[in-house]
C-alpha cells in the first residue's frame, strides 16, 4: 500500500499526499486513487484535483466530515494496487517556433543551451510529455519529460502579458498559456490551437494523465489551423499512447 498522507486543507478540502518528488510512480498511484475514488460512490465529494505529488479533495462538510472522509480514504489504499488504469492517450499541438512573434526567446534557449535553434525545436518536439496537473490558468499544462539539455532559467522579469497558445521553457519544465496573462517562462513557440475556450463543449483541451506532443509547423500551416479553429471545424488529434 503507498504511504500516503492526508493533510486539512482549509474547511472544506482534503490532501492526500503520496510522496514529495515528480515522478512518473506517483503520478500512477494518484491517478489509481483517483480512479478508484470516482468508483467509490462516496456521498458528499464535490470535485477533485490531481497535483504533481496529491491529490486534492474538496467534499461538502455538511454531508461528510473530515474524519469520516479520511477514514473511507484510507480504506480505498488497500485496493491501490488492484487498479487498472486505462491507457493513456497523447494529444497532438502545432507549434510555430521561433521568431519575434511567436517564439521570442528560442535565440536565447539556443544559446544557452550552446546549440542551434533547429536543435531546439528537434529536442523540444522529440518527447511525448506527461501531464502532470493543470494550474495557474484554466488549462495551463504542467509538463515532465523536458531534455536536460534545453533546460532555461525564467526569466529575470516576468512578462505582463503572453498572448494564448504561447508555448514555453522554465527551468525543467514547459508548457503552453491556454489564456492571456502574465508569466516569466522563455517563450519559443505558439501553437494556433486553443487549449482553453469558455465557449466550447469541453472547455479545457488538455487533461491531467495524457502526454502532448508537440509538432512543428510552418506560418501557412499555422494559419490554415487557426482559421478552422475559429470556424470550429479543426479535429485535433489524439492517439493511444505507446507503453515502452
Amino acid at each position: 500500500m503507498a504511504d500516503v498522507r492526508f493533510l486539512i486543507a482549509g474547511d472544506s478540502s482534503l490532501c492526500a499526499e503520496f510522496g514529495n518528488e515528480i515522478s512518473k510512480e506517483i503520478n500512477a498511484q494518484i491517478r489509481a486513487f483517483n480512479i478508484l475514488l470516482k468508483e467509490s460512490g462516496i456521498a458528499g465529494i464535490v470535485e477533485t484535483i490531481p497535483t504533481y505529488r496529491s491529490l486534492l479533495i474538496q467534499y461538502d462538510p455538511g454531508i461528510i466530515s473530515y474524519k469520516s472522509l479520511e477514514g473511507k480514504l484510507k480504506k480505498l489504499l488497500a485496493r491501490l494496487d488492484s487498479v487498472e488504469i486505462p491507457p493513456s492517450e497523447v494529444l497532438e499541438v502545432p507549434v510555430l517556433y521561433g521568431g519575434e512573434e511567436m517564439g521570442p526567446d528560442l535565440k536565447f534557449v539556443a544559446e544557452n543551451a550552446k546549440m542551434s535553434e533547429e536543435e531546439v525545436i528537434k529536442l523540444h518536439s522529440e518527447p511525448e510529455y506527461l501531464i502532470y496537473m493543470l494550474g495557474f490558468t484554466p488549462g495551463f499544462t504542467y509538463l515532465g519529460g523536458l531534455n536536460d539539455a534545453i533546460e532555461t532559467p525564467r526569466l529575470k522579469t516576468p512578462r505582463v502579458k503572453i498572448p494564448a497558445g504561447s508555448v514555453g521553457i522554465a527551468g525543467k519544465q514547459t508548457g503552453v498559456y491556454p489564456i492571456d496573462s502574465p508569466g516569466g517562462w522563455q517563450l519559443i513557440g505558439r501553437t494556433p490551437l486553443k487549449m482553453y475556450d469558455a465557449d466550447r463543449e469541453k472547455p479545457i483541451l488538455p487533461e491531467a494523465g495524457q502526454y502532448i506532443k508537440f509538432v512543428p509547423i510552418d506560418r501557412a500551416e499555422f494559419d490554415r489551423i487557426a482559421a478552422e479553429v475559429e470556424k470550429g471545424t479543426y479535429e485535433v488529434r489524439h492517439y493511444p499512447k505507446k507503453e515502452a
